[in-house]
């Protein structure tokens, strides 16, 4: 365990145990947390063969660069899934996040005994500069108002030398017009559902999911079927689902349309904020999901680590 750099403000309990929990800081949405520590409420279980098979396609480009020695740090955990995903292959691992999710967090991975959760924020992250082997923070930076500043926070608690992996949403800058097209009425559909009540987004989301998600991808599901060796499916929008039960596909359609705040970046703006936060040997995964990105942190003569 990384020594706490903060006093809790309160030890919060649940079944499977307790949680510190810090002041979350001020670079965050309200509304925003809310809204995901009730979807992470409702989409707390994840099927370990399932999470296998969408954690490598998140972290190929990460695999390669962590071993068995490697402290992380998880920033914004939600359910905890990707901590769990990933505590076979490092040494320890702190899961943090602001929102009331770390109790799903916890009950998710009270099996792994290299993990802890913690109720904290990005902003203000309670353990000391230069302490993790590697950041990581999957689908979370682009939901702050500030992306940038989140990155920085992350950036300050990795050793020279270390690592960090961010999925931040793509800008479509790799699509069509048609494509842009149908995402920005996507997108008005978003700011419609997720200014909804609890409830009532729950059930548009679910309904999201059944008549615009299964379509297209019972219709990608039918092409693999027919032309096993074609790739002519990944033509279609929402084709990563092809292979994804119909839990992970609801659970998307949540993140998707159920979220007040969210940013896009292109490939060339996730480049510059993380080389201006100090991180270089900047590479990016060439397979959806879009953009999955790895840098490292410069030493203190801004030179990588190792480098004659």
């Amino acid at each position: 365990m990384i020594k706490y750099t903060l006093e809790p403000v309160e030890y919060q309990e649940n079944a499977a145990g307790e949680i510190a929990a810090f002041l979350p800081g001020g670079n965050l949405d309200e509304v925003t947390v809310e809204s995901f520590g009730n979807e992470w409420e409702q989409f707390a279980d994840f099927e370990r063969d399932e999470l296998e098979l969408i954690g490598h396609m998140y972290f190929d480009v990460l695999l390669p660069q962590i071993d068995k020695n490697t402290v992380a740090l998880d920033a914004g955990c939600g359910t905890g899934r990707w901590s769990k995903f990933l505590s076979p292959h490092v040494k320890w691992i702190e899961a943090i996040d602001p929102s009331v999710a770390v109790h799903s967090a916890r009950k998710l991975l009270s099996d792994c005994e290299n993990v802890r959760v913690s109720r904290a924020g990005i902003d203000d992250i309670p353990f000391p500069d230069e302490s993790f082997d590697l950041v990581f923070s999957v689908g979370v930076l682009h939901h702050m108002p500030d992306t940038s500043s989140g990155i920085k926070s992350c950036v300050k608690k990795i050793k020279p030398g270390g690592w960090m992996y961010v999925y931040l949403y793509y800008a479509l800058d790799n699509r069509g017009i048609l494509f842009r097209t149908v995402f920005q009425l996507a997108n008005m559909l978003r700011r419609a559902v997720s200014a909804l009540p609890e409830s009532p987004k729950k059930l548009a989301c679910d309904l999201l999911a059944v008549v615009c998600y299964m379509p297209l991808i019972l219709t990608c599901r039918f092409l693999r079927w027919l032309m096993p060796n074609s790739t002519t499916y990944q033509k279609i929008p929402l084709h990563a689902y092809s292979d994804k039960s119909f839990w992970v596909i609801r659970n998307d359609c949540r993140d998707r349309f159920g979220t007040p705040l969210e940013q896009r970046f292109t490939k060339d703006q996730i480049t510059e904020m993380l080389a201006n936060a100090g991180l270089s040997s900047i590479q990016f995964s060439d397979k959806v999901p879009y953009w999955c990105a790895i840098g490292q942190k410069l030493d203190t003569n801004h030179q990588q680590v190792g480098e004659n």
